[in-house]
């Protein structure tokens, strides 16, 4: 829950994807506390989910002004907003954020609701990135993994063959630590991993984290945010609470490895896990392959979920999936998103603002 990036790209949603342009605009303390009031699926949901879709249309304009372009220059906004609730086992999911109000306000068409058409035909509906890892990463060696670590981390293993890919959540990612920290020092992140440093891991609350059926579960899976407990370190002190959950994060990803179909040469890592030095350094310990994160191969680690969004939207305008069963579990590959559009968008907002007078 730190804030909106933006990317710009061009792409034909298949082999192209070169970046332009990027912008990231934080949350404020109070947009950042009204989010978490959300979760779940519970509390002021349309008043949050207004404020959301309008904090992504000014972030959209500050991109647009600075790549010196215009609303007429973009074909599509790949628009994900905010997960509240994930139960893809109740055929249910939530992304809270307005597409209509977004196409409508900056007159460009909107794809959204990428995680739906999935989840109602059976699969995870997540995650949703691989393809794009797939895209990227093309002319490196491979098997390869991809771990993302966002509130909730995921892996991409990508084999030799191109069709050779499976994705799924690994554990938790940044969000408990997170959370930890703005409890324990105000702060919205461990940054630099001072916190995690300054601790030592409590085996037995890391074992205790560690007592859940999911991390041996075989993929397709996925999590939600809210599907973790902290209670196991809640005695701890800051620091030692910090490092437990650190070593959480570290010890569910080089897990994943148990799936993979085979080893992988070398592990490359997106997401804001990668710039705290406490997990990359307990990643490095627990895998036996060079880690790394993912600018060493050219990559933007803060945009590469935003590009990836847009990315998304191209192929859904063209009809390409977006999920497989090696990602989300799916029965077939399958296309999603919903698309609208800018034009209708605003005579729809226009005709609610004639009946409201």
């Amino acid at each position: 829950m730190d804030g909106i990036d933006a990317a710009l790209i061009r792409t034909d949603g298949r082999e192209i994807a070169e970046p332009f342009a990027s912008v990231s605009s934080p949350y404020d303390p109070v947009m950042r506390d009204a989010i978490r009031s959300v979760l779940g699926g519970q509390g002021p949901v349309a008043e949050v989910e207004g404020s959301l879709t309008d904090l992504h249309a000014h972030a959209v304009g500050l991109l647009l002004e600075k790549a010196a372009v215009g609303a007429s220059d973009i074909a599509v906004i790949g628009f994900h907003g905010h997960t509240v609730l994930h139960r893809p086992e109740l055929k249910k999911t939530w992304q809270i954020g307005d597409s209509a109000r977004l196409a409508a306000t900056l007159g460009i068409d909107v794809v959204g609701d990428m995680r739906v058409a999935d989840v109602e035909a059976g699969g995870q509906g997540a995650p949703l990135v691989p393809l794009y890892h797939a895209a990227l990463a093309g002319a490196l060696e491979k098997p390869l993994a991809v771990l993302n670590i966002g509130g909730v981390a995921n892996v991409t293993w990508l084999g030799p063959d191109s069709s050779d890919i499976l994705a799924f959540d690994t554990g938790p990612g940044g969000a408990l630590l997170d959370e930890w920290t703005m409890k324990s020092i105000g702060a919205p992140f461990d940054e630099d991993g001072r916190l995690a440093r300054a601790g030592s891991v409590n085996v037995d609350a890391l074992e205790s984290l560690l007592d859940d059926a999911y991390y041996d579960r075989a993929p397709p899976k996925s999590l939600d945010r809210i599907d973790f407990d902290c209670s196991p370190v809640q005695s701890l002190s800051h620091e030692d609470g910090a490092a437990t959950l650190a070593a959480f994060t570290v010890r569910t990803a080089a897990a994943a490895r148990r799936h993979f179909p085979a080893p992988a040469r070398r592990w490359i890592v997106t997401g804001g896990g990668r710039k705290n030095p406490a997990i990359m350094s307990g990643l490095s310990a627990e895998i036996d392959a060079p880690v790394d994160p993912v600018e060493e191969v050219g990559w933007d680690g803060d945009m590469l979920e935003a590009q990836a969004f847009a990315y998304l939207a191209v192929r859904s305008l063209s009809g390409l999936p977006l999920t497989l069963p090696g990602t989300t579990g799916v029965s077939r590959p399958l296309t999603g998103g919903r698309l609208y559009s800018a034009t209708s968008a605003a005579a729809a907002a226009r005709a609610a603002t004639s009946r409201s007078r």
